[in-house]
């Protein structure tokens, strides 16, 4: 296991070149467009999963079918170390922009799966079939996602704005979360049950839909920031060999990075899951457990930018630090308080504690994946990490905190998840080395 060799960024690199020239803006807008409809598309399930389960899982109990629902949201998770190996590889060989425009293709023909396949009671088993394959298709797609972008966002970012830069990252899937709560809370405010279950949560991926070549458009235009692209140059093979080489020299700062995405993305998911928790064990209407969507993704898009900004500041490790603290801490204090008393007040306070403070922590740390990776695995890495981290625990965790809550009748089994991954989340940011003012190998 290296410690010498991390990175040869550590310090300042004698063969690092100086900063790019600053990228336009509406360039950043087309990185962070394209993102944020990708994670649109795949939380959208996750806050139409009760109704996604009566339309392709019918069983004989409401909750199987909720339970077939959530399992399949959790297939979408398998194909995301995949993706990242795939696409991950290739933005380090021929370049970011190719791989995000691919990335983007990918998640049309996964949408376009879930807002056209028609319903189990039309068209029987096929349904079930084709909602799986669209959601393989869209988490190989994320997968190889979040690697190349963010190697983007840093790589473009000019001096002492690398968090601000990368924490859009995360804000961009606060907007996604944003987005898709205000159109989750208006539908079921002008649609009735009936609607709602027969085509009302259509509509989210269809509204998805009709963006995406707005964001194709737009990464068109995009510059490339990997200065030694390889290309297609035949050598894609080899390539890859030594790509994963270089990637084993960092096995301990992998390894460190990977217990901070796995409380990371447990907080993420059961913030995400609130809406279905909201209706399925507190019982609150529709309307009122969708506003929980829009407390998440108002929350995180806010506190994402702000901990980016406060990284490039005052240090990588305290911003995320001490909202994960916060998090272990306040996290079952505020599900006690939701259980006890279930309102629309308290499940917001819950939601903005498990996902506020996580986009916080979350965003300050995003830029540390590709400070401590050399160019040519920086965006294989980063898909790695996140794909793993996420496909283990974050493809799982409505499956398991849905079974956990029936077997045990405990509705605070999301709260004790929280918490204990959030401990090994701490151990990882205290063990991490400072990157806030680390030369950028380019």
């Amino acid at each position: 296991m290296s410690t010498t060799t991390l990175h040869p960024a550590q310090a300042a690199v004698p063969g690092a070149s100086a900063a790019p020239a600053p990228v336009p803006k509406r360039i950043v807008a087309a990185t962070v467009a394209g993102n944020a409809l990708e994670f649109y598309d795949f939380v959208t399930y996750s806050f139409f999963a009760v109704y996604i389960g009566q339309a392709f899982f019918p069983a004989k109990t409401p909750f199987m079918s909720l339970l077939l629902s959530v399992a399949v949201f959790g297939v979408g998770f398998f194909t995301r170390p995949l993706g990242g190996i795939l696409i991950g590889a290739f933005a380090d060989r021929a370049g970011r922009k190719p791989a995000m425009l691919l990335t983007i293709a990918l998640i049309t023909i996964g949408t376009a799966g879930l807002a056209l396949t028609p319903s189990y009671e039309s068209i029987g088993i096929a349904a079930p079939i084709i909602v799986v394959l669209a959601r393989l298709v869209q988490g190989l797609a994320l997968g190889g996602e979040v690697g190349p972008s963010t190697a983007f966002l840093v790589e473009a970012a000019p001096p002492g704005k690398r968090g601000l830069y990368a924490a859009w990252q995360i804000a961009s899937q606060g907007g996604a979360a944003l987005a898709a709560g205000i159109v989750g809370v208006a539908l079921s405010a002008v649609l009735s049950k009936e609607q709602m279950h027969d085509w009302g949560w259509r509509v989210p991926f269809a509204l998805g839909l009709t963006l995406i070549p707005v964001a194709i458009y737009l990464r068109r235009a995009m510059p490339e920031t990997l200065e030694h692209a390889a290309g297609a140059d035949g050598s894609g093979e080899g390539a890859s060999r030594a790509q994963m080489a270089l990637l084993g020299q960092h096995k301990r700062i992998i390894f460190l990075l990977l217990l901070i995405v796995i409380g990371g993305t447990i907080s993420t998911y059961v913030a995400t899951y609130m809406t279905t928790y909201a209706i399925t064990v507190l019982k609150l209407p529709g309307t009122a457990a969708l506003a929980a969507t829009v407390a998440f993704g108002a929350s995180t898009l806010v506190l994402a930018l702000v901990g980016g900004w406060l990284g490039d500041r005052f240090g990588r490790k305290p911003i995320m630090l001490w909202p994960r603290i916060a998090v272990m801490l306040l996290t079952y204090p505020a599900f006690l308080l939701l259980t006890h008393s279930p309102s629309l007040g308290t499940l917001l306070l819950a939601t903005v504690v498990v996902g506020g403070l996580q986009g916080m922590s979350g965003a300050a740390g995003m830029p540390i994946m590709a400070e401590l990776l050399p160019p040519q695995v920086r965006a294989l890495g980063g898909s790695l990490i996140y794909a793993i981290g996420v496909t283990l625990f974050g493809g799982t965790t409505q499956f398991v905190i849905t079974w956990m809550i029936e077997k045990t009748g405990n509705p605070l089994t999301p709260a004790w998840y929280v918490v204990a991954t959030s401990v090994l989340t701490i151990i990882g940011i205290v063990l991490l080395p400072e990157t806030n003012k680390m030369e950028l190998e380019r």
